[in-house]
């Protein structure tokens, strides 16, 4: 019921339009960054009708510049930049509330019992369409088996996505239904996962899920717009303003196109083509979208893939798994085929953003953009690698010296905190999840949170990124607390350098003159909180140019 108010809040605020010359934010505790990147504080703001900044700064100096503005006192309340994440799955997130639940249980039995549930509610389904469920949590030591799925659900085919969405859990029927036998090879970059009899096991490991993808059913129209309705109310929620979206295909689109131009995307939108080819030769024939709907939309990326995950052991390592000695993981493309769509995309004027995992999926896009950096100049672009989560300790100044951007989620570290030392050693987890080693290099870092992987909050992840601790505030001390962020870094990478790693720094990312009036307002001071507290730190209002889209 909560989901459903929030979407009906959201729905009526971003259709209401005040019909005033402007107006003006004052008695705020404000907190912007200026164009240096330095932390600033203000007491009010005013914008123009068209959503523009004309004035951020102290009462006296901002009413001089907002003469017969409408005026709204925020009593002393702390108003902030608009969030954004740098790296999410805006469908993925609105899929979320209309599949099974598998990121709350924490054991088999309990995953089991929530699909089942979810099966006898929604009898007229297809399909049993599940997210979430992560193996270490519920400590078997081993993936789930198509039996322990079979179980609950027998009558119809059934496809659970692990956590990172880089393995699936299917039952008989789907695997019937997909055509997968004891005689099926593995793909190039995925794997089948088998039983000492050779039989599949019902674990599908990344480019494996696509015998099951392209026969499941696609959303009908209503459906696609009920989850991106959904996935919006959510973003709003959280006080996040913008969102870069990794993967995104000719209808989700047309359907962000139609939302801009109607005035409801109450979330900004910067789009990546989801790789280099149907989708991507049809989308690509006018060039790159750099701004759409007031700024609203824009389709300037291509998103491509190296590698899986590091909890499916599907990152490809330069040397073996640490606790699976017998894989390295899983290179998606060979250095040719992975070079040629990269340069397939450059040679259309797209940035292009490769997610990366393990080190030797790092390295492979790094000696990528290396090779093509001698015909195409890469800093321009801005071309970004997604994760850089576990990195040579040799191979992170190259990131620097190629002018390549680390897109990085915080509480991706610590999430995997339970796995990721026993996957890597002790060695290589020296350069895994290293966000001081960049920072103090040079990098500018792009935040995201990888949602519905992560929770969307953005806050979780300025928390995750100044404590190394999980929402539990796990472990104490920090895991890694070297690597930590300053608050101050860790504001910046959700705000300034977002933007700026989508081109967009001219418009948003800070509360200065010219720029669009995207800002929330929150319940307690993020710079005065205790740093355990910053995760529960609670948005009242988010405005998006101007207009309020949400009100708790």
């Amino acid at each position: 019921m909560h989901f459903r108010r929030t979407l009906l809040a959201t729905a009526a605020l971003a259709v209401a339009a005040t019909a005033n010359a402007g107006t003006m934010i004052e008695n705020a505790n404000g907190y912007t960054l200026n164009a240096k990147g330095q932390l600033v504080q203000f007491k009010a703001l005013a914008f123009d009708d068209s959503g523009k900044l004309v004035a951020v700064g102290s009462a006296k100096a901002v009413a001089a510049k907002a003469k017969g503005f409408k005026r709204v006192d925020v009593q002393g309340k702390t108003v902030l930049p608009g969030l954004i994440d740098a790296h999410g799955h805006v469908f993925g997130l609105g899929e979320v509330a209309t599949s099974a639940d598998l990121y709350s249980p924490a054991s088999l039995q309990a995953a089991q019992a929530s699909i089942a549930k979810f099966a006898q509610a929604n009898p007229q389904r297809k399909w049993v369409i599940g997210k979430g469920w992560n193996q270490e949590i519920w400590k078997l030591g081993r993936f789930p088996t198509v039996a322990e799925l079979d179980a609950v659900v027998g009558d119809r085919p059934a496809a659970m996505e692990r956590i990172d969405g880089h393995a699936m859990w299917v039952n008989s029927k789907a695997l019937e239904a997909a055509g997968i036998t004891r005689d099926t090879q593995d793909p190039e970059g995925g794997k089948i996962e088998r039983d000492a009899q050779g039989n599949a096991t019902g674990i599908l490991v990344d480019t494996a899920m696509d015998y099951v993808y392209k026969i499941l059913p696609k959303p009908t129209d209503a459906e696609a717009r009920a989850m991106l309705d959904g996935a919006l109310g959510i973003l709003s929620s959280v006080g996040l303003t913008s969102v870069h979206d990794a993967g995104v295909d000719v209808g989700s689109d047309r359907l962000f196109r139609a939302y801009a131009d109607q005035g409801k995307l109450t979330t900004r939108v910067y789009a990546m083509i989801g790789d280099v080819g149907a989708d991507f030769d049809q989308l690509a024939k006018s060039g790159p979208l750099k701004s759409y709907g007031g700024e609203r939309y824009a389709l300037s990326a291509v998103k491509l893939y190296s590698d899986g995950a590091l909890g499916s052991r599907g990152a490809a390592l330069v040397h073996p798994y640490s606790d699976a000695p017998h894989t390295r993981g899983l290179l998606f493309n060979t250095d040719a085929a992975i070079g040629s769509k990269i340069e397939k995309a450059m040679k259309a004027g797209y940035q292009v953003n490769v997610h990366a995992i393990g080190d030797a999926g790092n390295k492979q896009i790094l000696d990528s953009f290396e090779r093509l950096g001698k015909q195409y100049p890469l800093a321009a672009r801005r071309h970004r690698i997604e994760h850089a989560q576990v990195v040579q300790l040799s191979d992170i100044p190259r990131f620097k010296q190629l002018a390549i951007v680390p897109s990085m989620q915080p509480t991706h570290a610590t999430s995997d905190q339970n796995m990721a030392e026993q996957r890597v050693g002790p060695q290589r987890i020296k350069g895994a999840y290293a966000w001081h080693t960049f920072l103090q290099q040079g990098s500018r870092i792009a935040c995201g949170s990888d949602f519905p992987i992560e929770s969307p909050n953005p806050l979780h992840g300025i928390h995750a990124a100044v404590t190394r601790q999980d929402m539990q505030n796990v472990p104490t001390g920090g895991w890694y607390k070297e690597q930590a962020m300053t608050l101050t870094e860790a504001f910046r990478c959700f705000t300034l350098d977002a933007a700026w790693a989508a081109h967009q720094e001219h418009a948003i990312g800070s509360l200065e003159q010219g720029k669009w009036a995207d800002f929330i307002i929150t319940d307690r001071d993020l710079f005065k909180v205790p740093a355990e507290e910053i995760g529960k730190i609670g948005v009242l209002e988010t405005w998006v140019g101007g207009k309020q889209v949400f009100r708790k």
